[in-house]
């Protein structure tokens, strides 16, 4: 593909349980069938036009292209002018009822203007070409090994040099519809959707669902399309949350930070849990609570970094060598080998979003008792032990100071959650978070330094501290969590942004260069309004959140320039879910000073 294409110009399509990614141009480069976890049809963002993609534009020349989601929803339109007209573009993916469909209806405009669809089909991730058969009914469909793919059209489709190509042209008032269904090879095709119909109860499905949100403070919109955005990640049927549809897209131009993001985070996903909890979305939380007790289910209990979308746990991780990747970078990675570290502070967050989730009527005591109680006991086995730590350093496993104030999190939580049933097993977990709190307090914060550091024994920086004081670990306005700030401010903020850490002294294996992080900038607005620095806090906001694509999107980091890029997988979830709970903090409701309170903390008379 072209050298100067940004991660920024691509749009998301999706359905709940799959994903599109649509460049400005109108060619679909991405789409993984049936499961965001699947193998890609569509690859061509990670190699090029032969690795799979589906173009429809005008043949002449095209003089402006504009697009936008229609009102609050996932559906996609792109315009074209040309000399002899304008045309639109409408995409998106009907939320699923007998198979995934990709719907593209062609609208005329103004004029007459002559219009292609070129469809290249590449299973595999790019590599294997399909058996191809057509009917002149305006049908084809393609088979390799077990995926089937139709396409209906209601113009001649044409077989050429291994694509399937339609040239038809469309006049003011007029309009085509192209529906590319997915199946599995082995059974029947699947009945053509109505497109209409489906346009219609795609949009029908978004609006009654954004009308659920609970928020209408400022930057609404910008709220909205991030909801939106999460909302699209959550796989329907199952409940797991992935944290990016997409694989691969480098952290860093041509760089080797390049990883598969298609899983169930549980870090991300139980900060998602409760963002969708306190905006009104109940249902999701309640689902991803279902998802997780599945998925960590058994004897013993297992609590690994992230999880396939049906609760899989071995995911590894390999190259595709036949994939150039976006703009070069590779190795291209599918699978993901951080599945098997160990990351302690998930213990912390998940035991926290749980115990959140009791707290605002969204989960059984019982349940969530039984599974924070579990989790518990696991923890308290192997806290003391170093990890990899939130960032998944491939580096030499530390004890790393976020991941120790967690298991303090873990541990407050689940004595406050048993206070009421079992006095004494609650005040055993209230010393043990006390005897995890006092060695955070005197390994983790570095006096000749004045600054909370990356790990114990170390003088680095990590943006992962400014969670401290957003978890109840430390008041934002205890002298230390001041002092933390100002040490960041001077270390790891640059050009107006956030940098996780500094490589120079942060050992995470790989080593080389990367972004501003986009989570931890909100992170650090959120803790500014926590201080009382409201005017920075606003601003902080507002800059990260102008940074967005033109359709409000975001990937995990930015790229400071003239332009500043957008860098690595995209659109990514805990970029949006940062936004949108540094949104609720600074813009919401302000009742009984809760703005500055922690995201999560026990309620006060249950923490012994």
């Amino acid at each position: 593909m072209s050298a100067d294409r940004r991660i920024a110009d691509y749009a998301m399509i999706g359905d709940g349980e799959t994903a599109a990614l649509v460049h400005r141009d109108a060619t679909i480069e991405w789409l993984c069938f049936p499961r965001f976890d699947s193998e890609a049809c569509f690859a061509a963002i990670l190699g090029d036009r032969e690795n799979g993609c589906w173009s429809v534009q005008p043949t002449g020349k095209i003089e402006n292209v504009s697009r936008r989601y229609r009102d609050d929803s996932l559906i996609l339109e792109t315009d074209f002018a040309t000399p002899c007209g304008r045309v639109r573009i409408t995409d998106f993916m009907p939320i699923r009822g007998e198979a995934p469909d990709v719907v593209r209806i062609v609208e005329g405009l103004e004029g007459e203007v002559e219009v292609e669809s070129d469809l290249v089909l590449r299973f595999d991730y790019g590599r294997i070409h399909p058996m191809v058969r057509k009917s002149g009914d305006g049908r084809a469909v393609a088979i390799a090994g077990p995926n089937g793919v139709s396409l209906h059209f209601d113009c001649a489709i044409e077989a050429q040099d291994r694509r399937l190509v339609s040239r038809f042209t469309v006049r003011e008032g007029e309009s085509r519809s192209l529906v590319l269904t997915w199946f599995a090879s082995h059974l029947p095709e699947p009945r053509r959707v109505d497109p209409m119909c489906a346009l219609h109860d795609t949009v029908r499905f978004w609006r009654d669902w954004s009308e659920q949100i609970d928020y209408d403070a400022a930057h609404r919109p910008t709220v909205l399309r991030s909801l939106m955005t999460l909302k699209a990640l959550m796989h329907r049927p199952t409940g797991g949350i992935v944290a990016a549809p997409t694989s691969s897209l480098p952290e860093a131009a041509g760089g080797e930070r390049n990883w598969d993001y298609r899983y169930c985070w549980l870090r991300d996903s139980t900060l998602m849990l409760l963002a969708f909890s306190r905006m009104g979305l109940r249902e999701e939380a309640r689902h991803w609570i279902d998802w997780l007790a599945r998925a960590v289910g058994g004897d013993p209990i297992v609590l690994q970094p992230f999880f396939g979308i049906d609760g899989s746990r071995r995911l590894p991780e390999w190259e595709a060598d036949w994939l150039a990747g976006f703009g070069g970078a590779r190795p291209v990675r599918f699978g993901n080998d951080a599945v098997g570290q160990l990351q302690l502070d998930i213990y912390g967050e998940v035991i926290d979003a749980l115990f959140q989730a009791v707290r605002d009527g969204v989960e059984d005591q019982g349940e969530a008792r039984r599974l924070i109680r579990a989790l518990a006991q696991k923890l308290e086995a192997i806290w003391c032990e170093p990890d990899a730590g939130i960032w998944e350093s491939r580096g030499p496993n530390r004890h790393h100071t976020y991941s120790k104030a967690m298991c303090w999190v873990a541990f407050d939580r689940t004595a406050a959650l048993l206070c009421d049933r079992d006095k004494e097993e609650s005040e055993h977990y209230c010393r043990l978070a006390e005897t995890v709190r006092e060695r955070v307090l005197a390994e983790g914060f570095d006096e000749e330094a004045d600054s909370f550091t990356a790990a114990f024994d170390d003088t680095g920086l990590d943006a992962a501290l400014l969670r401290l004081p957003l978890v109840g670990f430390i008041d934002a306005n205890d002298p230390r969590m001041i002092a933390t700030v100002a040490a960041i401010e001077r270390h790891l903020v640059r050009d107006g942004f956030v940098w996780r850490y500094n490589p120079d002294m942060f050992d995470d294996g790989i080593g080389t260069s990367e972004g501003a992080f986009v989570a931890p900038s909100f992170w650090l607005a959120e803790v500014y309004y926590m201080q009382g620095r409201e005017d920075e806090a606003i601003a902080m906001f507002e800059r990260i959140a102008g940074h967005a694509s033109d359709l409000g999107l975001m990937a995990e980091e930015i790229s400071p320039g003239d332009p500043p890029r957008q860098l690595g997988n995209f659109p990514q979830g805990l970029s949006h879910l940062a936004l949108v709970t540094a949104a609720r903090r600074l813009f919401g409701p302000r009742e009984d000073g809760n703005e500055r309170k922690a995201e999560s903390e026990p309620l006060p008379e249950t923490t012994g």
